[in-house]
C-alpha cells in the first residue's frame, strides 16, 4: 500500500509519460500588494525564487528552462507553469497573449496557472478553454488557499476569506477537464491540528485534484520576519508539523495527488526554513513515521457521503 499519491505519478498516469514543469515569470503583481501591504508571509519575489526574468519573452523563458530541466531529468513532455504572484491580475487580452505564446511550444502537455481565489473570472477561464480545445492541452488552475481558518487568513492579511476560495472552485468546476491544485500551509501561527483536518475536508468536498503543501518559512523583509524577530509569532516543532501533515493526508482521498510536502527557499533569503534540515530528509523521515504508524493517505477519508448514517440501528449495506 502506498503511503501517499505523489504528483509525479499522477502526471505520468495522466499524460502517459514523464512530465516536468517549466517555470514562467510574468511582469505581474498581486491585488493584495497594490496598497503596499500584501500577505504577511510573501517575499519580494512573489514566492517565485526559481523564476526567470519577467521581462523575457515567454518563449525564451520556456526554452531556457527546458534546456536546464531537460538535460537533468530527461522528461517526455512539459507543463508551462505561470508561477509568480497572481497570473490573472492583468488585462485579459494580455493574459491571452501570454497563454497562446506558451501553447505554441513543442512537447507541451499542458499549462498551469497560479493565481488567487479572488482573481478567478470566466473571461480568463474562457481563454484557457479555447487553448485547451484548439491545442489539446491539459489545464491546471493553482489556487492559494493556505488554510480554511478564515480567522488566520485575516491575521496574515491574505486579502480574501474562505468564501472566495469556494467561489473560485465552483467557477472552475464549470469547465470540464480543468484541474484544480490547492496550495496549503499547515504550520501557520494560530492554526492547529483541527485546522489541518478541516482544510483537508473542505478541499476534498469541493473536488480538488491536487494539493501542494508548503511548510511555512520566514522570508527576510516580510511582516512575518518582523513578527518573528520581535517574538510575536512562533513556529511549531518539526514533530508537530509531521503530525499535521499525517492528519491532513489521512483525511483526503487516496486519488488526490500530492505535489509537495515541504517548501523550499534559498538559505540567504530566510530567517527560518524547515527546522534547518533539507526538504528531502524531512520527507523521508515523515514517510518513515507514517510507515511505522501503519497509516496512509485516505485512511480516515470515510467522513464523506453521509457517514453518520452508518450509525442507524440495523442498517446494513449501502444507504
Amino acid at each position: 500500500m502506498r503511503l501517499y499519491y505523489p504528483y509525479s505519478q499522477y502526471l505520468k498516469e495522466k499524460y502517459h509519460g514523464k512530465v516536468y514543469k517549466l517555470p514562467v515569470c510574468l511582469p505581474v503583481t498581486c491585488p493584495n500588494r497594490t496598497d503596499g501591504t500584501g500577505c504577511a508571509f510573501c517575499a519580494g519575489a512573489g514566492t517565485g525564487f526559481e523564476a526567470q526574468n519577467p521581462e523575457a519573452d515567454v518563449t525564451e523563458q520556456l526554452q531556457k528552462a527546458k534546456e536546464k530541466i531537460g538535460a537533468k531529468y530527461h522528461p517526455d513532455r512539459y507543463l508551462a507553469y505561470f508561477q509568480n504572484y497572481t497570473n490573472t491580475f492583468l488585462p485579459v487580452e494580455q493574459f491571452a497573449a501570454y497563454i497562446r505564446e506558451a501553447a505554441e511550444m513543442p512537447e507541451l502537455a499542458g499549462i498551469s496557472i497560479s493565481t488567487r481565489p479572488d482573481c478567478v473570472h470566466p473571461s480568463y477561464l474562457d481563454v484557457l478553454r479555447q487553448v485547451q480545445t484548439e491545442k489539446g492541452l491539459g489545464i491546471s488552475i493553482e489556487l492559494g488557499l493556505q488554510t480554511a481558518n478564515y480567522h488566520t487568513l485575516a491575521k496574515i492579511n491574505r486579502g480574501h476569506s474562505l468564501g472566495e476560495y469556494i467561489d473560485a472552485v465552483l467557477q472552475i468546476k464549470q469547465y470540464p477537464g480543468f484541474e484544480i491544485c490547492t496550495h496549503v500551509i499547515l504550520n501557520l501561527p494560530w492554526d492547529g491540528e483541527e485546522d489541518a483536518v478541516e482544510t483537508a475536508k473542505i478541499i476534498t468536498a469541493l473536488g480538488t485534484d491536487v494539493v501542494k503543501l508548503h511548510s511555512l518559512y520566514i522570508a527576510r523583509g516580510t511582516e512575518f520576519a518582523r513578527w518573528y524577530e520581535e517574538g510575536r509569532i512562533s513556529i511549531c516543532t518539526k514533530e508537530e508539523y509531521f503530525r499535521r501533515v499525517i492528519l491532513f493526508l489521512e483525511h483526503i482521498p487516496e486519488d488526490m495527488a500530492v505535489e509537495r510536502l515541504f517548501a523550499r527557499i534559498p538559505e540567504k533569503e530566510s530567517l527560518f526554513c524547515n527546522w534547518g534540515e533539507s526538504w528531502w530528509k524531512l520527507r523521508d523521515e515523515l514517510l518513515a513515521q507514517m510507515e511505522k504508524e501503519g497509516t496512509w493517505q485516505g485512511r480516515l477519508s470515510g467522513w464523506r457521503n453521509g457517514a453518520a448514517l452508518k450509525k442507524l440501528p440495523g442498517l446494513t449495506g449501502e444507504c
